[in-house]
């Protein structure tokens, strides 16, 4: 009888002495009350209670949890009805705050989002709701992190997934873009064919511009090459007379030299100039110009016996 008692003894002992032994993972904590309030936080590890007196009433992770939102419908500030979804990123930091201010703590984070984003979508148009997606996370971040820090929760980030406008709403947003896409279709066609236009005038009056330059300048060179001909040409001319000038001299000093030293050069200067009056007469007779010629042959006896006086005056 003594020996039953005493093994009774020590299973009661044991059981006890296991089921005060409570072993804590890491990255998660738990909450022990005794006698209904609260005692001590439980931290990873072997930890020690008293059996009958303390229990355990909450143990969470400390680690970062995703809590999705469900897609729910929201009203637009100009009365558009869309669905959107979200996603929120949260941890407990404080786990007496998260078991003893709220009930169900995850409920009240999902319905204070699904309030939030109602209210952020609200203050948006339609087609603003498209562009300021980040900005409304943002705005949601710091909402929610502000409304649950009293719960012992910290929200790292928010996230909108999906913006989803009703069939009869995206139907209507496809007609304005296919007529948006047509508007800008036309508009690029006839800024193309005004500039084609101003390509084209521009390059015609850039065009007659050159013509013009050319034929200024053709005209000032042939002006130039004129110019140049006349002064060449009267060049030319004034060498000639030079030249000729400068011969009949010579052949005035030639033919004075002559009369002086020979005798009889006077008699045949007579006879050439004789001559060359003959000549001349015949030449003139021959040309188209001249039709008849009256000579008198008495005429030219007078003009050799006057060249003739003249000849001897000056020997």
């Amino acid at each position: 009888m003594g020996q039953f008692l005493l093994l009774l003894i020590l299973g009661l002992s044991g059981a006890g002495l296991a089921s005060s032994v409570r072993i804590i993972n890491q990255g998660n904590s738990a909450l022990v009350e005794r006698v209904g309030s609260f005692r001590k936080r439980l931290d990873p590890g072997l930890n020690v209670i008293l059996p009958g007196l303390d229990r355990i009433v909450f143990q969470e992770t400390l680690r970062l949890k995703v809590l999705d939102i469900a897609p729910q419908s929201c009203i637009t500030a100009d009365n558009v009805s869309i669905t959107v979804d979200a996603v929120v990123y949260w941890q407990i930091i404080d786990m007496e705050r998260a078991y003893y201010k709220v009930q169900n703590l995850e409920s009240a984070m999902v319905n204070l989002v699904q309030t939030q984003i109602r209210g952020e979508i609200g203050k948006l148009q339609l087609d603003q709701t498209f562009t300021a997606r980040s900005q409304i996370s943002d705005i949601l971040l710091e909402e929610l992190d502000t409304a649950t820090d009293p719960w012992g929760v910290k929200v790292t980030r928010v996230e909108i997934r999906d913006i989803t406008p009703s069939k009869a709403v995206q139907d209507s947003m496809e007609l304005q873009m296919s007529a948006e896409r047509r508007k800008r279709a036309a508009i690029l066609t006839s800024e193309g064919d005004r500039e084609a236009q101003v390509n084209s005038a521009r390059g015609n009056a850039d065009a007659q511009v050159l013509a013009a330059e050319a034929k200024k300048q053709a005209v000032i060179l042939d002006a130039e090459a004129q110019q140049q001909s006349v002064l060449l040409r009267a060049e030319a001319d004034r060498q000639s007379r030079l030249l000729r000038a400068q011969a009949v001299a010579e052949s005035m000093q030639l033919l004075a030299n002559t009369l002086e030293t020979d005798p009889q050069a006077a008699a045949a200067l007579q006879f050439l100039l004789a001559q060359n009056y003959l000549d001349m007469g015949t030449a003139i007779g021959q040309s188209e110009s001249s039709k008849v010629l009256f000579l008198d042959p008495r005429s030219v006896v007078g003009t050799i016996e006057g060249m003739r006086e003249v000849l001897d005056r000056t020997s």
